[in-house]
C-alpha cells in the first residue's frame, strides 16, 4: 500500500497548494483556466482513447455501463454526497465549481488508465512502487492546477485515490490473472472515452451526468473473455 498512500498524500499537498494559489485568481483569469482545463481534459481523454483495438468493446461497455450507472443513479448519489460537502465546506466567494464537480472530474483523471492499474498491480504482487511514485509526482501536478481553478473538490479526490488504488493493491493477487495488457488497453480506452466528458463538461458545451458512465470501465474484463 506504500505506493498508493504516497500518491495520496500527493494528491493531498497538490490540491493545497492549487487552493491557496485560487484565492488570489481574478474572476476572469479563473474562467480562462477553467476553458484551458477543459481543452487539457480533452487532449488526454483523445489520447487515452487511442489505447483501445476494439471500437466494438468500447460501444456495448458504454451501452451497459450507462445503464447500470442510470440504474443505481450513481450521478444522483455523487450529488448528494457533493451537497453534503457543500454544506460542511461552503466557499465564503462562492465558487462557480461544485465541489461534487471537482471531485468527480479530479478523480477520473487520477484514477483512469493503465498507470493506476499496471502500478497498483505491481505494488500489491512484487513490492514494487516505482510506477506509483512516478504517477504521484504526475498527479501532484495535476491537483495543483486542477485545485486552482475547480476549489476543494479536487481534495476530497484524494480519498477515491485511496480507496481506489488500495482495493486493486489489495486484491492484486486475484485480480492479476485477469488484466492481460488487451483488457487495460480496453479499460484506458473506455475510461479516457468518459474524460473526454468531462472535458466537455468543463467546457460547458456539455452537462453529461459523467459517474453514470464510470461502470463502463470494468466491463471489458467480461468482454475480452469472449471478444
Amino acid at each position: 500500500m506504500l505506493g498508493t498512500i504516497v500518491n495520496t498524500i500527493a494528491v493531498i499537498i497538490g490540491a493545497s497548494i492549487g487552493l491557496l494559489l485560487k484565492k488570489g485568481l481574478p474572476e476572469n483569469l479563473e474562467d480562462t483556466m477553467m476553458k484551458g482545463l477543459g481543452l487539457c481534459t480533452l487532449f488526454l481523454g483523445i489520447r487515452g482513447s487511442l489505447e483501445g483495438n476494439n471500437s466494438l468493446i468500447l460501444i456495448i461497455s458504454m451501452v451497459v455501463g450507462a445503464l447500470i450507472g442510470e440504474g443505481i443513479d450513481l450521478d444522483e448519489k455523487l450529488n448528494r454526497f457533493g451537497k453534503w460537502l457543500e454544506n460542511k465546506f461552503k466557499s465564503k466567494d462562492g465558487d462557480k465549481v461544485s465541489i461534487a464537480e471537482g471531485f468527480v472530474s479530479a478523480s477520473l483523471l487520477f484514477c483512469v488508465g493503465a498507470m493506476t492499474v499496471v502500478g497498483s498491480l505491481q505494488s500489491g504482487l512484487m513490492g514494487n512502487h516505482e510506477m506509483l511514485f512516478n504517477k504521484s509526482m504526475l498527479d501532484f501536478v495535476a491537483a495543483i492546477i486542477f485545485a486552482s481553478s475547480m476549489g476543494i473538490g479536487v481534495l476530497f479526490s484524494a480519498a477515491f485515490v485511496l480507496v481506489y488504488q488500495g482495493a486493486i493493491t489489495l486484491a492484486a493477487q486475484w485480480v492479476a490473472p485477469f488484466l492481460t495488457d488487451t483488457i487495460i488497453a480496453e479499460m484506458t480506452c473506455v475510461g479516457s472515452v468518459i474524460i473526454i466528458g468531462i472535458g466537455l463538461n468543463l467546457l460547458g458545451i456539455t452537462k453529461l451526468k459523467v459517474m453514470n458512465y464510470v461502470p463502463a470501465i470494468f466491463i471489458p474484463i467480461l468482454l475480452c473473455q469472449f471478444m
